[in-house]
């Protein structure tokens, strides 16, 4: 009796001993052990994170046609005939909202980094919180070439915000954590890995160079949010998909994130840089005279004086063949490559020069808005003023230039060059340095309260 209840006792206590790790009814651990091998790393970091991940819903006013059937018909599909005979019917006023997500830069400040496509054109901007609470947000700055935008929380203090990374030691394969409003559904969490670095993606808007790509899920309404590493911190913001395919997305690396957003909050906009090269395509003679195998590069026809083009020892008859790791194609991808970077860059140039392949560095520095004045008058023949209304005035048209061979007159207003509206002196100077490779530009000009589209040739 003694020895068989010692033995039992003994039992027992082990067994005791032992409960609180015994699996649960579907054979899995329970307790503080079974949550400790849950807790894995991302989902620490989604933990640590996501407080501060914001759904963005941006309202936008547009004005449509009335349509006289309803939703019988689609407005497309009305004819001619019908629209005329039921007359005129009006616009009305419609809000469009749009989806798409941010994080939390700096709680204190109230500070949210999303996309710039995400905001464009909105009358309104509204953020919800994971912990329910929502905030108007007003627009800080934002930038199209790089698509980035910061915005601020209204009457938002002490808000979570999430911890900054680098871009500059990623690893290939490593894995990568998204957390955005994809179709609405809000805070969805998604992970992959590091596919690539340094990707180029064209789109209708421009190209844009040095992008993530990783193969977690991204869709509508992720832009904008968060790429995370392992460590809870932001090393991309979410930005773009590849059409047509699955687990290919794209995210603007932070690191190239933290210097447009430094821009925008000391200016509220990125300066437009250059190197103060001028210079033409590469035609199939040029290239056969080269000895390029195919039309490509920027052909060096003039180096500005005192840019940073001229001190990295650029000069006329060089041809830029590679801006970084980019292969230039020709004079406007040139342009576009450039757009992609900030002040103060170290661009590395690939050059043929001679028949043998020159580098050089150059480091990219603010286009100068005091010098556009002379240099529009340089290259276009215009000398342009404030005018009464909208647009800048033509002050004085330089004889046997491009503008007074369109026949441009003083007293002509110019509303528009390319894509670029003129309602300051700022904007021309945004306008040149965007296409001041240009052979041939688009102007919107008034005359005699009229407006009118022309091509201005250079």
């Amino acid at each position: 009796m003694g020895r068989a209840a010692v033995v039992l006792a003994g039992v027992a206590l082990v067994l005791g001993l032992l409960a609180p790790a015994r699996a649960d009814h579907m054979g899995q651990p329970s307790g503080a052990a079974g949550d400790d091998l849950r807790r894995t790393p991302v989902v620490r970091a989604v933990q640590a994170v996501s407080p501060a991940v914001v759904n963005i819903t941006s309202a936008r006013v547009e004005e449509r046609e009335v349509n006289p059937f309803g939703r019988l018909l689609d407005p497309g599909m009305i004819s001619p005939l019908l629209r005329d005979f039921f007359g005129p019917q009006g616009k009305r006023r419609v809000t469009r909202t749009s989806l798409g997500s941010g994080v939390i830069i700096d709680g204190a400040q109230g500070l949210v980094l999303t996309n710039a496509h995400v905001i464009a054109g909105a009358t309104e901007i509204t953020a919800r919180l994971l912990d329910g609470r929502q905030f108007q947000a007003e627009l800080v700055g934002a930038d199209p070439d790089f698509d980035l935008a910061v915005l601020r929380l209204a009457e938002a203090r002490d808000l979570p915000d999430v911890p900054m990374g680098t871009s500059a030691d990623l690893l290939m394969g490593e894995t990568l954590i998204a957390i955005g409003n994809p179709f609405g559904f809000s805070h969805t969490v998604t992970t992959g890995v590091l596919s690539a670095v340094g990707r180029t993606v064209r789109t209708e808007e421009g190209t844009f160079t040095d992008f993530l790509q990783t193969d977690a899920a991204i869709n509508p309404g992720n832009s904008g949010g968060p790429l995370l590493n392992l460590h809870g911190q932001l090393i991309g913001v979410n930005t773009a998909i590849q059409q047509g395919a699955e687990g290919i997305g794209f995210a603007i690396p932070i690191d190239k994130a933290r210097r447009v957003v430094a821009e925008l909050l000391d200016h509220g906009f990125v300066s437009h840089v250059w190197l103060g090269l001028w210079g033409q395509d590469v035609d199939q003679a040029t290239a056969g005279y080269f000895g390029l195998p195919a039309p490509r590069g920027l052909l060096v026809t003039a180096v500005q004086p005192g840019s940073p083009g001229a001190r990295a020892g650029v000069a006329p008859g060089d041809v830029v063949l590679k801006v970084g790791d980019y292969d230039v194609q020709d004079k406007e991808h040139y342009l576009q490559l450039l757009r992609n970077r900030t002040r103060g860059e170290t661009v590395a140039l690939t050059l043929l020069r001679g028949g043998e392949a020159v580098h050089l560095a150059a480091r990219t520095e603010p286009f100068p808005a005091d010098m556009a004045p002379e240099l529009v008058w340089q290259r276009w023949g215009l000398r342009m003023g404030p005018a009464s209304g909208r647009g800048l005035a033509v002050r004085e048209v330089r004889p046997g230039s491009p503008a007074a061979a369109l026949g441009l007159a003083p007293g002509d207003v110019l509303a528009r060059i390319g894509g670029v509206g003129l309602a300051a002196p700022a904007d021309l100077a945004g306008a040149f340095v965007r296409y001041r490779l240009r052979n041939s530009l688009m102007l919107v000009v008034w005359r005699a309260g009229r407006a009118y589209y022309t091509r201005l040739n250079v």
